[in-house]
């Protein structure tokens, strides 16, 4: 079976963006009670992380 590479470079791109993230307290704690907050706080993140 041959190697997608494109898959394979995507997966280690999200295996590697949990780490990452769980060094923002709030989203690896989850203090945050409703979804929507706790989805505002996942794209703070996440866009801190891409402008890195």
């Amino acid at each position: 079976m041959p190697l997608d590479r494109s898959l394979y470079r995507l997966r280690y791109r999200v295996e590697c963006f949990f780490p990452d993230l769980k060094r923002f307290r709030a989203a690896a704690t989850r203090y945050d009670k409703t979804v929507t907050s706790d989805l505002a706080v996942l794209h703070v993140a996440s866009m801190l992380l891409w402008l890195r």
